[in-house]
C-alpha cells in the first residue's frame, strides 16, 4: 500500500490506472477507522480493480464548539488496517493541500434541500463543509466508483444529490449501516461513551424498531409517533435533537398516502456522544 500526502503524486499514480483501463473506488474518511469503515473498503474491492482510501478530518464540516480539536486521530492504527486490508492506495493530506486558501477563504459546494432539516438545524454549516470536501476529494481522486455508509443518511442524500447536479461521472455505493451485536451503529464517537451510557446506546435503534412497527401497523400520524420516541428517547436519559419520518426518495415530509416507504432518522445527545442512526422502512 502506497500512503501519500501530495496532490502531485497522487495525480501521477491515478493518470497511470487509468492508462491501464483500471476501475477505480474510492472511501473518504476522516480516520480512527473500525468495522463500519472496513466494510466500505471491502464493498470497493469488490467492484473495481483499484482502491483509494483517504483519511482527512475536514476542518469545514465542524461548528463551534464540536470536537475538531479532540478528534481522535490514530493513523497508525488505520494505516495497518486498510495495509492488512490490501488497500492500494492511501491518501493522507494536510489541510493546506485540501484548502490552500486557507478554510475561511474558499470556494464553497451548497447543496440546497436535501441539506436543509435534520442535521443542518443543529449543525448549521456542517453539509457545506461536508460537500465541499467531497467534491475537491472526488476531483482529485477521479474515482469510477465512491463508496459510503448509510448511516449518515442525510449526507449520502447530499452527496447523491451533488453528484448529479454537478455531473461527476462517479456511481454512488451506500453499505448498509454496520452495527455491534445490541444493535448500536458503530461509530468512532461511541467511544466517547461511558460504561452506564454505552448500556443505555442501544435504545436508540430499539426506538427507531418500534417506530417501524407502527408505521407497518398502518400508523400514519407522524408527529404523535414522533413525540411519543422523543419522549421514550428522554426518558431513557438521551437529550433528542430530533426524531423525523420522510420519504425515504427525497427525505420530504410524507404524505399520508406515501408510496415510496420511509426512512425513520434520529440524533440525540448522550454524555459527550451525539448519536446518529437510521431505518429504512417498506410496506409490509
Amino acid at each position: 500500500m502506497q500512503t501519500i500526502r501530495s496532490t502531485n503524486q497522487l495525480r501521477e499514480q491515478i493518470a497511470i490506472w487509468r492508462s491501464e483501463k483500471y476501475r477505480i473506488s474510492f472511501v473518504p474518511t476522516m480516520g480512527n477507522l473500525h468495522a463500519g469503515h472496513l466494510a466500505l473498503v471491502k464493498q470497493a474491492q469488490q467492484i473495481s480493480d483499484r482502491v483509494v482510501v483517504s483519511i482527512f478530518v475536514n476542518p469545514m464540516q465542524f461548528g463551534e464548539g464540536e470536537d475538531y480539536q479532540n478528534y481522535p486521530h490514530t493513523q497508525n492504527e488505520d494505516s495497518q488496517k486498510l495495509q492488512a486490508m490490501g488497500v492500494d492506495f492511501l491518501f493522507m493530506p494536510d489541510v493546506s493541500v485540501i484548502y490552500p486558501a486557507g478554510v475561511e477563504n474558499t470556494t464553497r459546494v451548497e447543496v440546497p434541500d436535501v441539506s436543509d432539516g435534520l442535521c443542518n438545524d443543529f449543525r448549521p454549516g456542517h453539509f457545506t463543509g461536508v460537500a465541499t470536501v467531497v467534491a475537491r476529494l472526488f476531483n482529485l481522486v477521479q474515482p469510477d466508483f465512491a463508496v459510503f455508509g448509510s448511516k449518515d443518511y442525510q449526507q449520502l442524500a447530499v452527496i447523491r444529490k451533488m453528484v448529479s447536479e454537478l455531473c461527476f461521472p462517479i456511481q454512488i455505493e451506500a453499505v448498509e449501516t454496520v452495527r455491534e451485536a445490541d444493535g448500536l451503529a458503530m461509530s468512532s464517537r461511541n467511544q466517547y461513551l461511558d460504561r452506564s451510557q454505552r448500556e443505555t446506546a442501544p435504545e436508540l435503534y430499539r426506538a427507531l424498531n418500534q417506530m417501524a412497527d407502527v408505521l407497518r401497523g398502518g400508523g400514519r400520524d407522524y408527529a404523535a409517533i414522533e413525540k411519543n420516541t422523543l419522549h421514550t428517547l428522554e426518558k431513557a436519559g438521551f437529550s433528542p435533537d430530533y426524531v423525523s419520518i420522510r420519504e425515504k426518495s427525497t427525505l420530504a415530509l410524507p404524505k399520508r398516502d406515501i408510496q415510496t416507504g420511509w426512512v425513520i432518522l434520529a440524533a440525540a445527545r448522550l454524555g459527550k456522544a451525539r448519536l446518529i442512526d437510521n431505518l429504512e422502512v417498506s410496506f409490509s
